[in-house]
């Protein structure tokens, strides 16, 4: 601090102050203390938990049900932002509907009610994403669709989708 010194021909006396030093924290506990909780927080906690999706599967048997193919309506995903599909198993016509929410639902819902015990088979490629699949199937239980399988591409399924793009 500066010091303040009045004239000498003045009858009041003159006003010296002390040197006030600056106060200096130490911040070393603080941060030991800081990086320790920090440390017992991130070994208690979990960072996050997996998100499973319950698939029922039906036990296998050797018994299998004839089903009628006007019953199938048949999904299959590509690698684009369509989904090709087709009311059947071995029609060679495909139609397209754009990936998104509202398409694919009105798409399933008027399908379920057009087709009286309708089947679904999903088809993915090698190269649709695994999100993708996982929204198909939240499509289907919007659309309240109960009966549904995921199965493989066929070689005439893959030549319909080139043919198609």
């Amino acid at each position: 601090m500066a010091e303040i010194s009045q004239s000498s021909g003045s009858s009041s006396r003159a006003h010296i102050r002390s040197k006030k030093l600056s106060t200096r924290i130490d911040m070393t506990p603080m941060v030991d203390l800081a990086f320790l909780l920090l440390t017992f927080f991130i070994l208690t906690t979990t960072l996050s938990k997996l998100k499973v999706m319950e698939i029922g599967m039906p036990e296998k048997t050797d018994e299998t049900t004839p089903i009628n193919e006007k019953h199938v309506l048949t999904l299959l995903l590509d690698g684009s932002d369509k989904v090709y599909w087709r009311q059947g198993i071995s029609i060679p016509k495909l139609e397209s509907v754009k990936f998104s929410h509202d398409p694919i639902t009105q798409l399933l819902t008027t399908k379920n009610t057009e087709i009286d015990k309708m089947l679904v088979l999903v088809k993915a490629t090698d190269k649709s994403k695994y999100k993708n699949l996982v929204d198909i199937v939240d499509e289907l239980a919007v659309a309240k669709i109960e009966r549904y399988c995921i199965v493989d591409v066929t070689k005439e399924d893959e030549e319909l989708i080139r043919a198609n793009h």
